[in-house]
């Protein structure tokens, strides 16, 4: 029985309409954990990437171009180059980022680094990559070009958790461990500018490793959103003032572990499988299966015509 990826009607209350199978299932039926998703829009491919491997699949004809595994295991959260020529993917398990050519899988290059590789964003302009590991207090900025780590950003007060940038990438806002909330990082200096704390009980938020584990600007950036892993809440922060003055909350069915957006900005998808119109900040619909069962998934992506 193959993985599958699950695609939903947004313009349908976004209902399933189709499944793409993916990887087979191991006879005893364990499944491969999916930790990443990118789209390449001109390409219509998308990418892949579970504990075991990363793949590429063309969005046409809905079979995978190819699959690779490094060193027989593969990759957290990664990210494609603007252009879609490369993919930088954090090793699962291992201190490293695996750099991959995205038109056939091989292996460019690999980065050593602190901690336990989770998170990966390209800068808009493609001249950047921003690594993110747990277990390590520091963010660390890669020239795209060279592989090489050019600066850090830090150190945050906590293991660094996820993480976003500012539009202008001139500053890093990350959750950190025990903190639910955010912290603020310049991008140019490498200093730590601001914490920012919506639970004022951090012995609650303590119990949790990384009780805030999403964060993400609107697409128009008005609006910072963050997830409340202990009270099982999304926080909105009004993104115009500086630092994000917080402005409502919402309630979300179960612990939101990532926020995701659609591209045109009217939904907002936490990892709950809640589908939540982001102007009203209301709940308005629920991404089920086809028996109705509620989906939940950090790995999603808005394929847009």
């Amino acid at each position: 029985m193959p993985g599958q990826i699950l695609v939903f009607d947004i313009d349908a209350g976004h209902r399933l309409i189709r499944k793409i199978p993916t990887f087979n299932t191991p006879a005893d039926g364990s499944v491969e954990l999916v930790r990443g998703i990118a789209l390449d829009a001109a390409a219509r491919r998308l990418y892949l990437s579970t504990v075991q491997r990363l793949a590429a699949i063309d969005l046409a004809s809905e079979k995978i171009i190819w699959e690779k595994t490094y060193d027989g295991h593969c990759c957290d959260r990664f990210a494609l180059s603007p252009d879609g020529s490369t993919i930088f993917a954090p090793a699962f398990g291992k201190p490293r980022w695996n750099v991959v050519r995205a038109r056939d899988g091989e292996l460019q290059t690999t980065i050593d680094i602190a901690g336990w590789p989770r998170q990966t964003i390209y800068s808009r302009d493609g001249r950047d990559v921003y690594l993110q590991s747990w277990e390590s207090r520091m963010l660390s900025v890669v020239d795209a070009k060279t592989a090489k780590v050019v600066r850090e950003v830090g150190p945050f007060s906590n293991f660094v958790c996820p993480f976003t940038v500012n539009r202008r990438e001139t500053m890093a806002f990350a959750n950190v461990d025990g903190l639910v909330g955010f912290e603020v990082g310049d991008l140019r200096t490498g200093l730590i500018l601001d914490r920012v704390v919506v639970d004022p009980a951090p012995d609650a938020a303590e119990k949790y490793e990384c009780p805030s584990h999403g964060i993400a600007f609107s697409p128009d950036e008005r609006e910072l959103w963050v997830a409340d892993g202990v009270d099982n809440r999304l926080h909105v922060f009004d993104a115009t003032a500086y630092p994000p003055m917080p402005s409502k909350t919402i309630d979300v069915r179960a612990q939101p572990r990532w926020i995701a957006f659609s591209s045109d900005g009217r939904y907002a998808y936490p990892s709950s499988g809640d589908v939540i119109d982001a102007s009203m900040k209301k709940i308005v619909a629920v991404l089920e299966d086809e028996r109705g069962n509620p989906v939940q998934s950090t790995a999603m992506v808005d394929v847009s015509n």
